[in-house]
């Protein structure tokens, strides 16, 4: 009988919830912390700033042909949990539209696509089976670290997040290229 005056009471109180659609671009920031637009803007500003560095445009130079860069592990140490497999696709997707430099698929998709490669041996028609040896090595890898320091004060709260990016030669272990974006919030309660 209890849960049919909760029932009524919400109903009649207005406790039913709205819901509309939205831009996926537009911005909406309800609780402060890191979201999908911080995911955004960060992957997208900091892969135009590695893509244009100097560094990395004579590295291409050098090589004579648009570098393969396989994204890496980008570690979340911020006090929040963030879906860094989400923020990597963001910066896999930035990578992919630049059309200055080819994208390798990460460890876990290369050992699907073995997978894939060793069935079609056995049950593919031989004309159309994929050939061993044929995948095409990364000439980079892109690493990175996100954190967060927060400052607080009565009812007022400073978040500042800092992600560092770096591009690694992976013949030489030589870093072409190392960057650092921040995003600051003030959040008031």
């Amino acid at each position: 009988m209890r849960i049919i005056y909760v029932f009524l009471f919400c109903l009649v109180s207005g406790c039913a919830q709205t819901v509309s659609r939205v831009d996926p671009g537009q911005q909406i920031d309800l609780s402060g912390r890191w979201n999908d637009t911080d995911s955004r803007q960060v992957a997208d500003k900091m892969v135009a700033e590695l893509l244009g560095s100097s560094r990395y445009q004579e590295y291409a130079k050098e090589l004579g042909k648009r570098p393969a860069i396989i994204v890496g592990l980008i570690r979340n140490r911020t006090s929040e949990h963030i879906d860094a497999n989400n923020y990597i696709k963001k910066i896999e997707v930035a990578i992919f539209n630049s059309n200055v430099a080819d994208l390798v698929e990460s460890d876990t998709f290369r050992d699907r696509l073995r997978e894939e490669r060793a069935q079609q041996q056995d049950f593919a028609d031989p004309a159309t089976i994929a050939q061993w040896g044929k995948e095409v090595g990364a000439n980079l890898v892109l690493f990175g670290e996100m954190t967060s320091e927060t400052d607080v004060l009565n009812k007022q709260r400073v978040v500042n997040y800092v992600t560092t990016l770096f591009l690694t030669d992976m013949q030489t272990n030589k870093r072409v290229w190392y960057g650092q974006h921040e995003i600051k919030k003030y959040i008031r309660k």
